[in-house]
């Protein structure tokens, strides 16, 4: 099977050494990545990483999904679905990995090192429901991990179609963040494909996140347009608390009809704030903006007199309910973004503590 597999590689990689844009820009590729190819990689074949599992990588080639073996010593835990990587054709060795344009990660409690989501992905779909279920503060959290990562956040707004009038669940999201795009739909509905896409263009990466229960697996099977035989599980909110249930538990690229990619994502019960601190300062950019006029540069936007955000709320320009949101997540990012110290070649991560 690796024989054939090789055989089909070469016969696909034929041209001029690294001309890779005709072969496999359908896969997301692009000059970004051409640019990092040297002399010294000409035997390399490039990939895409398509899933990620604990012993085993697989990825997309010219010649279909392959099944890759790592090199001694190393990790999957290093890759993320969505990943380019050389590759060593006649062993299907992964032996370098290309330097990501975009990032989703996040830190678990207690997690040393990240956790890796997806990489290359050009726009992020966070995912929510029109009832209950719809919660700005989460939502915030998620636009923060979009806009640390490089990737264009995107706020898609499920079951637009068993609510009477979408106008009010559109109305808490748009001002999230200046200049966010907001869709409201029937994940279920053909209709859906054509309001997305504007960010589903041929070679395009999107990847969808949101809380379990709100539509991303009947998204995806609508964007992907598979049998019902190859569809993914979906499952629905709980009437009584309007909480969902996981149905997708591994990250995966899948071909989208038009030509784009999507990478699902399990369900985040929870989604801590860390090492976004731009993130924040663009989500928050009303508060980042007026910070600079306080007269201590150290405000923390509480109680110190001379404050130019105290001064925004007091004049009702500023929503304090935002600055409290604001101020939340900005004690957690500092509270769980660790410090690196110690010697060179040893340091630890330190974790900081809140803000007086």
């Amino acid at each position: 099977m690796h024989q054939r597999t090789r055989a089909r590689i070469h016969a696909a990689m034929t041209g001029s050494e690294h001309q890779h844009s005709a072969t496999l820009a359908p896969f997301g590729w692009s000059d970004f990545f051409e640019g990092q190819l040297g002399a010294e990689d000409a035997h390399l074949e490039p990939m895409r990483i398509a899933t990620v599992q604990r012993s085993r990588l697989g990825a997309l080639s010219v010649a279909g999904q392959v099944r890759l073996d790592l090199p001694a010593k190393a990790s999957t835990a290093d890759y993320a679905v969505g990943d380019w990587v050389l590759v060593e054709a006649d062993s299907l060795t992964c032996i370098r990995r290309l330097d990501r344009k975009s990032i989703l990660q996040r830190r678990t409690e207690g997690g040393r090192a990240p956790q890796l989501i997806a990489a290359n992905v050009d726009t992020l779909f966070i995912v929510t429901s029109c009832n209950d279920d719809l919660n700005p503060a989460r939502l915030e959290r998620y636009l923060a991990l979009a806009n640390q990562s490089g990737a264009l956040p995107v706020v898609v707004l499920t079951k637009a179609d068993q609510v009477d009038d979408t106008a009010p669940y559109l109305q808490q999201v748009v001002g999230l963040q200046r200049g966010l795009d907001v869709v409201a739909l029937d994940a279920r509905s053909p209709q859906a494909a054509m309001s997305l896409a504007p960010w589903l263009g041929a070679g395009q990466t999107v990847a969808l996140v949101g809380s379990s229960g709100v539509g991303k697996s009947s998204l995806l099977n609508m964007l992907s347009a598979v049998s019902s035989a190859q569809a993914q599980a979906t499952g629905s909110i709980r009437e009584g608390d309007a909480k969902g249930r996981h149905t997708t538990t591994s990250r995966s690229l899948h071909a989208i009809v038009g030509g784009a990619w999507v990478i699902d994502t399990p369900g985040m019960r929870s989604l801590q704030v860390s090492d976004a601190t731009e993130g924040l300062e663009q989500l928050f950019a009303e508060i980042t903006e007026l910070a600079p006029q306080c007269r201590f540069r150290d405000c923390t936007h509480a109680h110190e007199p001379g404050c130019a955000v105290q001064a925004a709320v007091n004049a009702g320009a500023l929503d304090p309910a935002r600055l409290e949101r604001w101020r939340k997540l900005d004690d957690e990012n500092r509270t769980s973004t660790p410090v690196l110290t110690g010697q060179h070649g040893k340091k630890i991560p330190k974790y900081t503590g809140k803000r007086r």
